[in-house]
């Protein structure tokens, strides 16, 4: 949405409900934060106004007593503020920690809440990556929201306190005797003067607006911007680019790339330097001059009608602080207005990541828990199309699971493999046909439940820079007897002998630095551990041996009845002699599955893609 499309109406809409989303997760933060500035608006009146009464005592009748009075209360008082001002300070800060944790806290929730079809869609991506650059270039969004209503909050009150101890300013009048500065008491007079002051008042925050709002109306250049420079950033820190950078010499390209964006966007001749020698700089520096002139118009008023009689000298002081903080109030709310106004496009991607609806049904019939594992799952003509594709990725899929059993699932790329999988475990739902779970339609059962019944080892698994045994677990509180017993079935036992504090050992350096790096077949080996961990009937192994020398994958299939035991296993693999351990192979096409054995028969049959595939890999391992 452009900025320049942005009602009020639509301004006040945005605005309103992402403070409402901060206010019900968070109340203590925004009440303390608003009541903070509350108290902090209003409190300098109080010193303005005895600070007035001992100034008119001095310039009057000087009385002793008076002044001890004046200047105890003066002293009191201004300790009771400091307290109160201290102790919500205190409370603010309590509540205040980690805003920005906060807000990435909230955009994680929902991540993880969405369906994962809407998680897997390239528009949630580039949502999310407009919303994070926005807040990290230039920190609109969320983050902009609470600090607006905090502004828009002081400057009321602090107009509220200001006009209280101004409002005498404009009624006292000048006595007649001062001949032709009676004008001053005219209405007409008082009502010309208050109108001219708000003018001026108004017009040099508008004007700062104005200027800042050239950042607001740059905001696709200056992502566009942000991102190269990360990327450029990335080619010489990235460590998992490091070989290549080195071989290659890849930060030449980094560092062309890294110029002409300084150059173009944030150099001297860039974009933003543009703004600043012309339209930008000449409405702050008018900005600044309007501010001067209501200085002076305001001391003018003020010495005028004090010279003239209309009152004594600590009033003059009273007017003077009152009714520039009048002022700055007022510029502060037309500022905290405009802010508003020039963040709220930043909040139409927010709202629209988050709105984002969950369509698939969740499912009420719990999943019977069963210690004999004796669950049965049947693909029932399923076919299924990607969100927004015309092409079928698979079509009229008929499958049953048989219990216990080990199925092999090969085909070329692209053949629907990792489709059939994501179905199965309910990462999608099926355009055509049904999944049936014991004679039930997956979809009737609760959506968790469904989900626990399957342990997966995806290819591009992901290990922490956590403990051992918390990675295994998954986890904070685990099982040491289950973790060691997953970790001696994949056959990690001898690395994990050189580890000096065993499964409490921290993988990587991220976080300790007594952390231990691991090669990618022990990644690999933790995953498949971590598999084991979960106990769940179905086990799920994509490419499970994809990152082990030949000896480590012929040790996890010589012991790969004992890994599985009485699970049920699936297997995606492009090297088909793992394909000789499986009680059956299905072979993907093109979306169908066009064959389905052992492997004894399948390789068999000279004119099945399975004998194609074999006999393409036969060069790599003996029958």
């Amino acid at each position: 949405m452009s900025k320049k499309h942005m009602s009020a109406g639509e301004t006040v809409k945005l605005n309103n409900r992402a403070f409402y989303i901060f206010y019900k997760r968070y109340p203590q933060m925004v009440l303390s934060r608003l009541i903070s500035v509350i108290w902090n608006a209003l409190t300098p009146y109080v010193g303005i106004y005895f600070s007035a009464l001992v100034i008119e005592e001095l310039a009057g009748s000087r009385d002793p007593e008076r002044l001890k009075f004046l200047v105890l209360i003066t002293l009191v008082t201004a300790a009771a503020i400091a307290l109160v001002s201290a102790l919500l300070n205190k409370w603010k800060e309590a509540h205040n920690a980690g805003l920005w944790w906060k807000v990435n806290q909230l955009l994680l929730e929902k991540l993880l809440d969405m369906d994962y079809v809407s998680r897997d869609e390239s528009k949630t991506a580039e949502l999310l990556s407009i919303i994070r650059q926005n807040q990290g270039g230039s920190g609109w969004g969320l983050h902009r929201v609470i600090r607006g209503y905090e502004e828009l909050c002081s400057s009321v009150f602090t107009l509220i306190g200001g006009i209280s101890l101004t409002v005498s300013l404009f009624v006292s009048r000048v006595p007649e005797s001062a001949g032709a500065y009676t004008v001053l008491n005219n209405p007409l007079f008082v009502v010309l003067m208050v109108a001219v002051m708000l003018m001026i008042t108004y017009i040099a925050p508008a004007l700062s607006n104005k200027a800042e709002s050239y950042w607001a109306l740059s905001v696709n250049s200056l992502n566009f911007a942000n991102r190269l420079y990360f990327f450029c950033e990335n080619i010489g820190f990235n460590r998992a680019t490091a070989t290549d950078v080195r071989i290659y010499r890849q930060d030449k390209i980094g560092e062309k790339y890294g110029e002409d964006n300084r150059a173009n966007t944030f150099g001297s001749k860039g974009l933003m330097a543009r703004y600043g020698r012309g339209p930008m700089g000449l409405y702050h520096a008018a900005a600044s001059a309007v501010s001067v002139i209501f200085t002076g118009l305001v001391y003018a008023f003020v010495c005028l009608k004090a010279w003239t009689g209309a009152f004594g000298l600590g009033a003059v002081a009273q007017y003077v602080a009152s009714i520039t903080k009048v002022s700055g109030g007022m510029s502060s709310m037309v500022s905290a207005l405009g802010d508003m106004r020039n963040n709220a496009p930043f909040l139409v991607p927010i709202f629209e990541f988050l709105d984002i609806p969950n369509n698939m049904y969740q499912g009420s019939l719990t999943v019977e828990k069963r210690r004999d594992r004796k669950y049965e799952v049947e693909f029932r003509n399923v076919s299924f199309k990607y969100p927004g594709s015309d092409i079928y990725a698979l079509r009229n899929v008929n499958m049953k699971f048989e219990i216990g059993s080990r199925l092999a699932i090969v085909g070329m790329n692209g053949s629907g493999k990792t489709t059939f999988i994501k179905l199965l475990c309910r990462l999608y739902d099926p355009t055509e046909g049904e999944i049936l779970l014991n004679g039930i339609d997956i979809r009737k059962y609760n959506y968790a439940e469904y989900m626990m019944i399957f342990s997966i080892v995806f290819q591009d698994f992901q290990l922490f820079a956590l403990k051992l045994g918390e990675n295994v677990a998954s986890q904070t509180d685990y099982d040491y007897g289950q973790v060691m017993d997953s970790l001696g079935k994949v056959g990690f036992v001898e690395r994990l002998s050189e580890l000096q504090d065993g499964i409490e050992t921290y993988l990587y350096k991220d976080y300790n630095k007594n952390g231990v790096n691991i090669s990618g077949g022990e990644a690999q080996k933790i995953a498949i551990a971590r598999a084991l961990y979960k106990d769940a009937p179905f086990i799920i192994l994509d490419e499970p041996t994809a990152a082990l020398d030949p000896i480590a994958e012929a040790e996890i299939y010589s012991k790969f009845n004992d890994v599985v035991e009485d699970r049920t296993a699936i297997f995606i693999s492009h090297r088909l002699s793992s394909c000789k351990f499986c009680d059956e192979i299905a072979v993907f096409h093109e979306g169908a599955i066009i064959q389905q054995g052992t492997h004894a028969s399948l390789v068999a049959d000279e004119n099945g893609k399975y004998y194609e595939l074999w006999h393409a890999q036969a060069q790599y391992y003996a029958e």
